[in-house]
């Protein structure tokens, strides 16, 4: 009978943390694809939201990345479960303050900022404990299986986003984040009702108050450094020549470099840094790293590319591309989808040492396979990339938390747990900076030439000065948002400047596809320079993965067992 309980209680597990990673990743996604419609929503400027757009998009990230492994040690002490639920609660509150955003303009924005970091907080409860209480749930024969069923969660949500997204974009921008609130209530509700501690907390340990304020602050100076970093500076296009940028990389590593040195000396550590002489432990985070560094951004640089110019080019209106970018993505979704159960189930069998090497191999030629794509590709050969990249991230994901999981003592899964999704969320955001800094700095050197020789062809060379000065990430942005930055310069030119331009010109440049096919070769040449960077972090993750040793099951080997796979 309690066998049989048992059995009952581990699927509520699965189901009900599989339940938080889907609404998460749902809202990821359908931010990401809906910025068009919120940006119109709340009257924001796009030459004016370059910082608000990149605030949005990572201080969700930087929240999370901060407090995940302050969290999972927390929940070491006081219960997974407890902390957990809590998550559950304040991301359902997040969601609904993000649906009633009251105002518009900058202060709408400022407030979505707010609200999104709001949403960090229980995000980063709910990423910190939802592998642990996998972990605990299942025995060790079975974990790959479910941690490859929550990873098709967190990938089927991220597909459902970006369908989501662009229907309900249309419809009305407060649906966006309205629609997370009924899956945080039910969630939250069954999490408190359901669940229940299996493993028994370590009250006796208390809380590192030195570690968690000299990790938390470094994190914070850190990343807002690098967010800031893509911001414009002076006469630059990027920021990171700024002194307060400098001076926030300079604190944060200085106070992480101090982090470390806390960790070793103080009794209970929060980052127990004796995990990574387990060595599936250590290469697997550090193949995780590598990998978030190269695949975190690519959603968000195809979004842009599809919506502001492939979508364009091939004949749909800004009001429609949110929607089409979404259903375009879909084959990388499937391609993830349908390969994590079978991988997860074939790690539980054999190990993840050759799965997890051999998806990062695909990924990374993957990779070199998109440098080869003109911008005016042809969609089946784009999706068939994409869903090959696909089965190889799929092929990765559950086998590498699967090992990381399994190689740690029970009492520790809580703090490895917040450790390796600090490690992924701090990869995802880096990824998201050197891709944008990548493509900035490369359309710096191109596209106001680009522009000036656009403007010359159309029949309007006295605009050659003025289109050369629009900011990259401007017209970056612009373009992702549904606005056409020559629109917004012509309107704002001097009359005899702009009565000197013939009518043939004009039109031209007011044709739906003008802009676009402009700026194409230039935004494709800097994607380009990232896909190659991404493809050698890639092939570095798989000797990461392969580094990883054999198979070990922490609880097996401390009971005098072992499992070599």
């Amino acid at each position: 009978m309690i066998w049989l309980l048992i059995m009952q209680y581990k699927w509520i597990a699965l189901s009900n943390t599989t339940i938080g990673v889907l609404m998460a990743s749902i809202n990821g996604s359908i931010t990401i694809i809906s910025l068009p419609a919120i940006f119109r929503g709340i009257n924001v400027n796009p030459f004016d939201s370059f910082q608000f757009l990149l605030w949005i998009l990572m201080g969700y990230n930087v929240v999370t990345a901060t407090f995940l492994v302050s969290f999972g040690k927390l929940s070491d002490i006081y219960g997974r479960v407890r902390l957990y639920n809590l998550g559950f609660l304040i991301f359902t509150v997040g969601s609904i303050l993000l649906s009633i955003t009251p105002n518009q303009g900058s202060l709408g924005a400022l407030e979505l900022i707010i609200f999104r970091v709001i949403q960090g907080v229980g995000g980063a409860f709910l990423f910190s404990n939802s592998a642990a209480i996998i972990t605990d749930a299942f025995p060790y024969n079975e974990r790959g299986k479910a941690l490859g069923i929550n990873q098709i969660a967190f990938l089927g949500g991220s597909l459902i986003g970006l369908i989501l997204g662009g229907i309900l974009s249309v419809i009305n921008w407060r649906l966006v984040f309205l629609v997370s609130v009924p899956v945080g209530i039910l969630g939250t509700i069954w999490s408190y009702t359901k669940l229940k501690e299996i493993s028994k907390p370590s009250r006796n340990e208390s809380i590192d108050w030195v570690g968690n304020l000299t990790l938390a602050v470094g994190l914070i100076s850190i990343l807002v450094a690098v967010t800031y970093g893509l911001l414009p500076y002076g006469s630059s296009q990027l920021g990171w020549g700024n002194p307060y940028v400098i001076a926030g990389l300079v604190v944060g590593f200085a106070l992480i470099g101090a982090f470390i040195y806390v960790e070793r000396k103080v009794q209970y550590p929060m980052f127990r840094l004796e995990l990574f002489k387990i060595r599936m432990f250590a290469a697997g985070n550090f193949a995780s790293l590598l990998r978030s560094i190269a695949y975190g951004g690519l959603t968000i640089m195809l979004v842009i590319f599809l919506q502001g110019i492939w979508l364009p080019i091939h004949g749909y209106s800004y009001e429609e591309t949110p929607f089409w970018a979404g259903i375009y993505m879909i084959p990388l979704m499937v391609g993830f989808v349908s390969m994590g159960p079978i991988s997860g189930w074939l790690s539980d069998r054999y190990g993840a040492k050759l799965l997890a090497t051999l998806g990062m191999v695909i990924v990374g030629v993957g990779f070199l396979m998109l440098t080869t794509l003109p911008y005016n590709f042809s969609y089946p050969e784009f999706a068939a990339i994409i869903f090959f990249m696909g089965l190889g991230n799929g092929m990765f994901a559950s086998p590498n938390t699967a090992s990381i999981m399994n190689s740690v003592p029970p009492k520790y899964r809580g703090a490895a747990s917040g450790m390796r999704a600090t490690i992924q969320n701090i990869g995802q955001t880096a990824s998201i900076t050197i891709f944008f800094t990548i493509v900035i700095i490369a359309l710096s050197s191109s596209l106001p030439s680009a522009l000036a020789n656009a403007v010359s062809q159309a029949g309007a060379p006295q605009l050659s000065g003025y289109v050369q000065n629009i900011p990259v990430t401007g017209a970056l942005f612009s373009a992702f948002l549904g606005y056409d930055p020559v629109k917004t310069i012509l309107s704002s030119l001097p009359a005899q400047i702009y009565s000197s331009i013939p009518p043939q010109a004009m039109a031209i440049m007011e044709q739906h596809t003008w802009f676009p096919t402009a700026i194409a070769p230039s935004f494709l040449l800097s994607l380009r320079e990232a896909f190659y960077i991404s493809a050698i972090l890639c092939f570095l993750a798989a000797i990461a993965s392969a580094l990883r040793g054999k198979t070990t099951i922490a609880e097996i080997e401390r009971d005098g067992g072992r499992v070599d796979k």
